[in-house]
């Protein structure tokens, strides 16, 4: 079949490169200069790969993204650091989970160990645990997470374990959370297989973990790759589909697969599907702020450290300090999810507050440089209890493949890649419909 891939994020080229190891006819086309999506790397004023537009996060778990980096040439072992998860703060207290032996022990016996916490705070977190076991990790849709919550876990384990988890998970306050995605977050990672919650900590630029490999190995393959082309329109044409992008204008397509922001997937389909087009265009999305600063060196008791965070002094719930660092300086990246309320202030605020959080953590002046503020304003679809998603399938021969279709999970790179493979299988259950 012929497939026209529309958007070159991580659910994008895993359908491109997907459909073309199926030996269907792949051409793909994406509206920026650099692929990647929500994941990706933006050059430098050279034309150099230089900033990614986020810190992101990998889970031993993600079975289907590390498959498909392997697949495109990517050495995982110098591209990820794996650690086993741990919630460590910068004073050394938190957990780190053992890889070894079953999932709940492996959880006690962190929680057991865990620095910071009273017996108290340690026996209401293995409840919880047993908890989520004894209910299989189901709820009913409608809960949020604080609502799951509100019996078993003490102050502190709410603010030290399942706000900082909730947050990073779903960047969305636990307040408003679905429990049922938190849930099955929870089971298929820190629950999960041996090395499913390990952390994979990106040690290169976003662009070379999947995008530019990705679509080195596309036009390799055959398939053809086009940047800096926007869809304008997908019309159907009796039984086949046109994408019209300015070049090319009447390109006809059997199938076709949707692999852009809930947005721009609306505005191609409200002619098309006005039902499918209202779902998505009624998501809403939930930001995220990256501060990235360069500072005094300091000793950390991790790479990626937690943090107190809260409405009013303390936006950044994570601090990464990753990759080749200067000789005489720290380089630190500071997270601020479910940043709706603070990016409200204005980035300025935000950016001020992120680094009066770091300088009193660790005792420091005015010796702080500001290197970047990034603001995605629409990072994540908000996963809130009860959220209702779009399906995968639009219509015959119209595929969605996107991080907010309709899933398990919340908007991550895996849940990004599953959908893009999601959307490749269900070719092979419509024939292609003839033509030329």
């Amino acid at each position: 079949m012929k497939v026209a891939v529309v958007g070159a994020g991580w659910a994008g080229l895993a359908a491109a490169v997907r459909a073309t190891q199926a030996g269907h006819e792949v051409t793909l086309f994406e509206t920026a200069a650099m692929p990647g999506g929500r994941a990706r790397s933006d050059p430098d004023g050279d034309g150099e790969v230089a900033v990614d537009n986020g810190q992101h996060v990998l889970l031993g778990g993600y079975a289907r993204t590390l498959a498909l980096m392997r697949d495109v040439g990517v050495d995982l072992e110098r591209a990820l650091l794996r650690l086993p998860l741990a919630m460590t703060y910068p004073d050394g207290s938190g957990f780190a989970l053992s890889p070894r032996g079953h999932r709940l022990a492996a959880a006690a016996a962190a929680l057991r160990s865990a620095r910071g916490f009273s017996g108290l705070d340690k026996a209401s977190a293995l409840a919880m645990a047993i908890e989520w076991q004894w209910r299989r990790f189901r709820c009913a849709p409608a809960l949020t997470v604080d609502a799951l919550l509100r019996i078993a876990p003490t102050a502190r384990v709410r603010q030290r374990l399942i706000e900082p988890l909730c947050v990073a998970a779903l960047n969305t306050p636990s307040s408003q959370a679905s429990a049922a995605v938190f849930l099955a977050v929870m089971r298929d990672s820190l629950f999960g297989t041996r090395d499913a919650a390990d952390l994979l900590l990106p040690q290169r630029p976003l662009a070379q973990l999947l995008p530019l490999p990705a679509v080195e190995w596309l036009r390799a393959h055959g398939a053809s790759v086009h940047l800096r082309r926007r869809v304008a329109a997908i019309e159907r044409i009796a039984t086949r589909w046109r994408v019209v992008s300015g070049v090319d204008a009447e390109a006809a397509f059997d199938q076709v697969v949707l692999a852009t922001t809930a947005t721009e997937a609306a505005r191609l389909t409200r002619d098309l599907a006005p039902a499918w087009a209202a779902t998505a265009d009624a998501l809403a999305h939930e930001p995220i702020v990256t501060v990235t600063l360069t500072a005094p060196k300091r000793t950390w008791p991790a790479p990626m450290l937690a943090l107190e965070s809260d409405d009013g002094l303390r936006p950044a719930q994570f601090a990464f300090k990753l990759g080749h660092q200067p000789a005489d300086r720290d380089r630190v990246t500071l997270v601020v999810s479910a940043a709706g309320s603070w990016l409200a202030r204005g980035s300025e605020v935000v950016a001020a507050a992120a680094l009066a959080q770091y300088r009193a953590l660790f005792g420091l002046g005015d010796e702080l440089e500001l290197t970047s503020v990034r603001a995605d304003r629409r990072a994540t679809f908000r996963c809130t209890a009860g959220v209702v998603r779009p399906p995968r399938a639009i219509l015959p021969g119209l595929q969605a493949a996107a991080d907010y279709v309709a899933g398990p999970y919340p908007a991550t790179l895996e849940a990004a890649v599953l959908a893009g493979e999601a959307a490749v299988a269900a070719l092979g259950n419509e024939a292609p419909s003839g033509g030329s």
